[in-house]
């Protein structure tokens, strides 16, 4: 007798406030910025450091910056995720149960993975929505689910995406957002990704291969398939072949850093000087590290980044829209999902 189970799919992102309050906020970052794969110093010092000194004293500027962003929908890092997970459950169909969970604060990992194992499915696949792998990030996701999972008497199968950095379907909807622009009319493209510290860069190389001589990211190969770096190379090259730009009129960099050690360079507000400099009036960013539009588009390059472009003399910035639920994207995801599925055949006796 055949037994109609179904499959299990969990989708990750990093997480956000549930409130653009000081307390949502701090809470928040405290949860984050405690994680080992974040902040990878000691125990002790990480605890020291985040909760004495970072959320106490960066919650309050961060909360007025996540009131910028928050929307009547609320945060649109949840929000488009949750129609992410339901445009991806409505493309599935019935035999398979989507759910959506968020590294950090809610819906948790835990919530996600008990309801669907309480849906009795048979194999789970899990999608951390990084488009490249760190440590920091899909890492993080691959120890939470790992730690939930170890304290199931019954496990089924399962699958973690590590990363899709260089799927075509992800890369084709970016150029569909980028089409609302004239590219011919923008003097330079920024191709800006998240920040990562250079530690965290070689604490991931198993080849002795990490910032060993220059421009070691620019090829993938097997020594560097899981440099974070490595595999945002990948995804320009993809996204400005697909947009017909040659090497000048383009250049990769990083955002976000925090702290004084050195983090992935070139950083973006470098470039934005260099490229002032260079008398550019008129730039165009793509974010391909973010599937869903959060603090670090919307607010860090459509403000922030925009305001120090003009101080050094640029104009204007425009920033192509993340993935969000494009329909395509929905579809897409909807496809990396059923690429991961092992057709089994389950039966009692």
């Amino acid at each position: 007798m055949a037994v109609n189970t179904k499959i299990g799919v969990l989708l990750v992102n990093l997480g956000t406030p549930d409130e653009p309050t000081y307390g949502s906020v701090w809470k928040y970052l405290q949860q984050f910025l405690t994680d080992g794969r974040v902040i990878d110093i000691p125990w002790l010092p990480r605890q020291i450091l985040v909760r004495g000194i970072i959320a106490p004293f960066r919650s309050n500027s961060s909360s007025k910056l996540y009131k910028k962003l928050w929307t009547e929908n609320g945060s649109p890092l949840k929000y488009y995720g949750e129609r992410l997970a339901k445009g991806v459950q409505q493309n599935l169909g019935d035999d398979y149960v989507v759910e959506l969970a968020m590294r950090y604060q809610n819906p948790s990992i835990e919530k996600g993975i008990d309801s669907l194992l309480g849906q009795h499915i048979r194999e789970m696949i899990v999608i951390p929505l990084f488009p490249h792998y760190a440590s920091a990030s899909t890492g993080s996701v691959y120890e939470e689910v790992m730690r939930i999972m170890t304290k199931k008497q019954a496990i089924p199968s399962l699958k973690i995406v590590n990363s899709f950095h260089d799927y075509e379907p992800m890369i084709d909807v970016f150029v569909e957002n980028s089409k609302k622009f004239d590219l011919s009319s923008y003097d330079h493209v920024l191709f800006s990704y998240h920040g990562l510290p250079q530690r965290q860069l070689k604490k991931a190389d198993t080849c002795n291969h990490c910032l060993k001589v220059e421009n070691c990211c620019e090829t993938l190969t097997y020594k560097n398939q899981f440099c974070y770096s490595a595999q945002c190379h990948s995804t320009t090259y993809a996204l400005a072949e697909k947009l017909g730009l040659s090497e000048e009129d383009y250049t990769i960099c990083f955002q976000s850093r925090l702290g004084k050690d050195p983090w992935v360079q070139p950083y973006t507000s470098d470039v934005l000087q260099e490229r002032a400099d260079a008398g550019d009036k008129r730039l165009l960013v793509f974010c391909p590290a973010f599937v869903a539009d959060c603090l670090e588009t919307t607010v860090e390059v459509l403000d922030e980044y925009q305001e120090e472009f003009e101080e050094m003399g640029g104009e204007h910035i425009d920033l192509v829209e993340s993935l969000n639920d494009n329909p395509n994207w929905v579809a897409a995801m909807s496809d990396l999902v059923r690429a991961q599925v092992v057709e089994k055949q389950s039966s009692v006796v």
